[in-house]
């Protein structure tokens, strides 16, 4: 025993119970930060595809996009994340991605 409790009651303690979400909504949160990461990642190789000066390596992008695509879609069929479900900084750059296309096609 330390400072009077039994190993694990202490961490029990501070996840918090039901009541509060406690630590399974903390996982949740950062399962969701880890996949707004990937696709961060994915957007920018998605980018460096379009410049000219990563034309010398371009079936290498296209191996590492389809490579990352494949990850997140079994991190979401792991974590059994819904389409909707999604962070605001997220759907702020999905948003920036649907202007950029509306602006390219005229």
């Amino acid at each position: 025993m330390r400072n009077g409790h039994q190993q694990g009651e202490r961490r029990r303690g501070r996840e918090g119970g039901p009541s509060r979400g406690g630590a399974k909504t903390f996982r949740r949160g950062r399962v969701l930060a880890f996949l707004e990461t990937l696709q961060v990642k994915r957007g920018t190789i998605a980018d460096q595809l379009k410049k000219t000066e990563f034309q010398s390596i371009e079936q290498i992008l296209i191996g590492e996009l389809k490579a990352i695509d494949l990850v997140i879609d079994e991190y979401k069929n792991l974590f059994e994340i819904q389409e909707g479900e999604t962070t605001a900084s997220e759907a702020s750059m999905e948003q920036e991605i649907k202007e950029e296309n509306k602006n390219e096609e005229h």
